[in-house]
């Protein structure tokens, strides 16, 4: 199949390696040293103590040059996707779907939604509604993220733990293509499972990322850290009832309890999740499709979560302090 992955890190690139060394046709987009250095050495993925080189990869900056394509791979984070937009629909063919990999709530919630509010505009994560106007909901296929990656260095993923990408359509069908993308996942080492509620899915990933991720990165602290010490972990319960409160107003269930969710988070002990990377490494932050999704839904919905939205209001300053480069770092104690 030919496959394209916009945005070749951490996650994309895990997913071009194993794709391309199971057969499939897989061009990659990438910036900088990453570019250069996949274009010289092809990429190379570390996983469970084996190095896995492919060499065979096309790579680009510029996505208007990769061409027709069956399946693009859409890895780039959610404020990266409207910059691109215009250069996504450049390069779609006739039967040219895209599955979509970004964290939080994605722009097309509402789209092909079978419920209240069909047809809404995400603005957190959509704010002119460019997306939703310029991508036709009819070529998305819904994904959920669950492994994790990060780039080791230029040309090198580190796969950390995980294989599970769940697909499904956005109005629950059981399509062809559906089938076929699952299949191709499958055949390159992954659990690709066909979901007829997608939704539901994401929104038990946004239930501990909206909460845990943001207080991870305010507090500097890992995942058990904060399912430990007392005054978080209340912080966590109160804010994980808030965001359940909301899914299930919009029509999604969760499969695991609260509890569950919970102890599954502190079992993954000193863990710093991505958003506390990425203030660690002066990066923006998912802030608004992650936490501003959920506020935004809530009020759509009509439910308070008071908890959700001060821990939204902290993160927020905090990207904007990151975006601009002024993070007040500590200073060494005079002796």
């Amino acid at each position: 199949m030919r496959v394209c992955v916009v945005g070749a890190g951490s996650i994309g690139g895990f997913l071009a390696v194993k794709l391309a060394q199971s057969g499939n046709d897989v061009t990659v987009t990438a910036r900088g040293k990453h570019l250069e250095a996949i274009k010289k050495h092809g990429l190379l993925l570390k996983i469970g103590g084996e190095e896995l080189l492919a060499s065979n990869l096309k790579a680009t900056d510029k996505l208007r040059d990769v061409g027709e394509q069956d399946v693009f791979f859409l890895a780039v984070k959610a404020h990266q996707v409207e910059p691109i937009v215009d250069d996504i629909s450049a390069v779609l063919g006739p039967k040219s779907c895209i599955v979509t990999l970004q964290n939080g709530i994605p722009w097309w919630f509402f789209q092909e939604f079978n419920g209240p509010f069909s047809g809404t505009v995400v603005r957190s994560v959509d704010p002119d509604g460019t997306l939703s106007k310029k991508i036709d909901p009819k070529r998305i296929i819904g994904c959920v993220v669950y492994p994790a990656a990060n780039i080791e260095a230029p040309g090198v993923i580190r796969h950390d733990e995980g294989i599970r990408f769940p697909i499904g359509e956005l109005d629950g069908s059981s399509s062809e293509r559906v089938q076929a993308i699952s299949n191709m996942l499958v055949e390159a080492g992954f659990k690709s499972p066909i979901l007829p509620d997608i939704r539901s899915e994401l929104f038990l990933k946004v239930w501990g990322s909206a909460c845990f991720n943001p207080v991870s990165a305010l507090t500097h602290a890992t995942l058990e850290d904060l399912c430990t010490y007392p005054l978080t972990r209340e912080l966590s319960i109160n804010a994980l009832r808030e965001i359940q409160a909301v899914g299930e107003k919009l029509g999604a269930t969760f499969r695991v309890p609260l509890q569950r969710r919970l102890d599954g988070a502190k079992a993954v002990g000193q863990h710093k999740t991505s958003t506390l990377q990425d203030v660690e490494n002066g990066r923006e932050m998912e802030i608004d499709a992650i936490g501003g999704a959920v506020v935004e839904l809530a009020k759509i919905a009509g439910v308070d979560i008071p908890h959700v939205e001060t821990i939204y209001a902290l993160s927020k300053l905090l990207n904007e302090n990151v975006r601009a480069g002024n993070m007040i770092r500590s200073q060494p104690k005079a002796a």
